[in-house]
């Protein structure tokens, strides 16, 4: 009881005293959470056509926050990166976030090839992340290398594969303006992650940064990306549904 009771009290002392990675898996963790529930909540204003996006959406920032409670402890117990939670993580609400894509335009044709393609990639580039970050330093450029082939590969699906022909054709205004605001995600919110593998040891970026820092910079990357997101899809869902519901009414 007293071993338990010391761990906690050493656990908040580091998040009171600032220790700005604390913070962030604290802030994380309840952000995520918040979040999940205003999805869940909200899939009740949205037609039927909408609320598994939603749904999607919900479990995203859910099953993160979970992870972050348990990598949260995790830190503060060993201070050191989580990262068999953080690919658990990951390998979950990555190929998630690609299925988001696939519900943006499914009303609009896209079939489930797109979406399968969409979750091998995101599956590839995750797999062979974890084993880059755990089979040491001899191996990490290579298997990095295979891995961003997964991450250019969604890139391209966005930018000019099957989502990006269906955003054209739409003729949607709502999601056009979507698709445009998940490019600068998948550009500049996932960029953190590559340039976070990069910095260790013995990678292409190594001793640009601490790589005790890189769990700060996952930490905000993840939160914005992941509540952004779903964000994004809500406030599509959201204006579809105004749009259905006032021609109906007319």
């Amino acid at each position: 009881m007293n071993t338990i009771l010391t761990a906690d009290l050493v656990g908040l002392d580091k998040i009171i005293n600032s220790d700005p990675i604390a913070i962030t898996f604290f802030i994380g963790y309840m952000a995520m959470f918040a979040s999940a529930v205003f999805f869940f909540v909200e899939r009740s204003s949205v037609d039927g056509k909408w609320k598994t996006s939603l749904l999607v959406s919900g479990l995203i920032t859910g099953i993160a926050a979970v992870h972050y409670y348990y990598m949260r402890d995790f830190y503060l117990e060993t201070g050191t990166s989580p990262t068999a939670f953080r690919y658990v993580d990951w390998t979950l609400t990555v190929p998630l976030m690609c299925v988001e894509f696939y519900l943006l335009t499914k009303p609009f044709g896209a079939k489930g090839s797109t979406l399968f393609k969409l979750i091998v990639a995101s599956l590839l580039m995750l797999l062979t992340g974890y084993i880059g970050e755990t089979s040491g330093i001899d191996s990490n450029i290579f298997w990095g290398v295979v891995s961003t082939i997964g991450y250019l590969y969604i890139v391209y699906e966005v930018f000019a594969g099957d989502v990006a022909k269906l955003t054209k054709t739409s003729n949607s205004p709502e999601l056009a303006r979507a698709m445009f605001l998940l490019k600068i995600f998948i550009t500049l919110g996932w960029s953190i992650y590559p340039i976070g593998y990069m910095v260790l040891p013995g990678n292409l970026l190594s001793g640009v940064f601490e790589v005790s820092s890189i769990d700060l910079f996952y930490n905000l990357a993840d939160a914005i990306n992941k509540i952004g997101f779903g964000l994004v899809i809500y406030s599509v869902a959201i204006a579809e549904t105004a749009k259905s519901r006032k021609a109906v009414a007319a």
